[in-house]
């Protein structure tokens, strides 16, 4: 794939296509205070594996009308005191795979907490909790799903999630509350933003590729999935192009991150249809704090950085939640 997007001396100014809802905080903190009532204990139960290195609990919390969320918490084995923390948010299509995958941050001496994602979970790893939402009309996917309401809207159930994820995680033995990451790629880097505005007082952010920034530019500059699936929607509700659009502001990393202050590391590649870098791009610039880099790759699509990635985010939240001063980076 060449170059389609902006060039680099326009990605660096460009804030953004979108118009933050004048209610957007309204809405949110009302989703939110209605998502805390539901303050049940988090469940956590240990999981039987062959690793030795590793212990695994399952956990059950609260989420979105306090529906039951499934995650995995992974501890370094035999851990006794409270450890910083990774709340990671997964790609879109997967759910939180099985408790023997995703070592990399407990076997760098954090708690993982790997929250499951409602309704997905079945593309490209597995997951196990539904999603008790609308059943209006949607076009294959999550995307339209709820997308002539905000207050029906997929997304809206799945942010709060992601919030009640750190919460539910704060809660918990083997966690230092005060020292909490998010961290996600694509789909979980957007959650991962979305949370960084709503829970401001998060130790750090980590954002690979993130998904969920400037819908408005997103669904006209690619044709590729999950961004399609508006167009797919809009393609039949021609009528509906102005209500799909004011229900998409209010999920737009973009308007999140203008209240984000934990110190954020992001990626974004140059050659990306998937999440193009100039929506990525709108979020990094919009991202409240100065504490902020952004890693471009020239030459990659939606793999990003791969390894080299999550490398330099195990170094960036390595940093800021005081794990030890030891910094790799590319």
């Amino acid at each position: 794939m060449a170059l389609f997007d902006l060039p680099e001396t326009e990605l660096r100014r460009y804030m953004g296509s979108g118009t933050e809802p004048p209610d957007f905080d309204a809405f949110w903190h009302r989703t939110i205070t209605e998502a805390r009532q539901f303050d049940w204990t988090p469940q956590i139960t240990p999981v039987d594996t062959n690793l030795t290195t590793v212990d695994v609990f399952d956990i059950r919390f609260p989420g979105f009308g306090g529906q039951s969320i499934a995650a995995w918490l992974r501890v370094p084995h035999g851990a006794t005191e409270p450890l910083p923390t990774v709340v990671e948010f997964v790609g879109y299509g997967g759910g939180r795979g099985y408790p023997e995958e995703s070592l990399l941050w407990a076997s760098s001496g954090f708690a993982h907490f790997q929250m499951d994602t409602r309704g997905q979970g079945s593309v490209w790893s597995v997951g196990n909790t539904g999603d008790e939402g609308t059943t209006g009309p949607a076009h294959p996917g999550v995307m339209t799903r709820g997308i002539l309401d905000r207050e029906d809207y997929y997304y809206r159930r799945l942010i709060t999630d992601a919030v009640r994820a750190v919460d539910a995680a704060r809660t918990l033995p083997q966690v230092d509350p005060a020292r909490v990451s998010i961290a996600g790629h694509s789909q979980g880097g957007g959650l991962a933003l979305a949370v960084a505005g709503l829970v401001p007082d998060v130790a750090a952010t980590a954002a690979l590729v993130p998904f969920l920034c400037d819908f408005s530019r997103a669904i006209h500059i690619t044709d590729q999935q999950p961004y399609s699936e508006v167009a797919s929607f809009l393609k039949v509700h021609r009528d509906s192009v102005m209500t799909v659009m004011n229900t998409l502001a209010n999920f737009d990393a973009v308007f999140f991150v203008r209240r984000a202050s934990a110190p954020l590391y992001v990626s974004t590649a140059l050659m990306d249809i998937t999440c193009p870098p100039s929506t990525v791009y709108a979020a990094f610039n919009n991202y409240a704090t100065l504490d902020k880099r952004i890693q471009v790759w020239p030459f990659n699509g939606h793999e990003g950085g791969g390894i080299i990635d999550w490398r330099n985010a195990v170094s960036h939240v390595r940093v800021h939640a005081r794990l030890d001063p030891r910094v790799i980076t590319h």
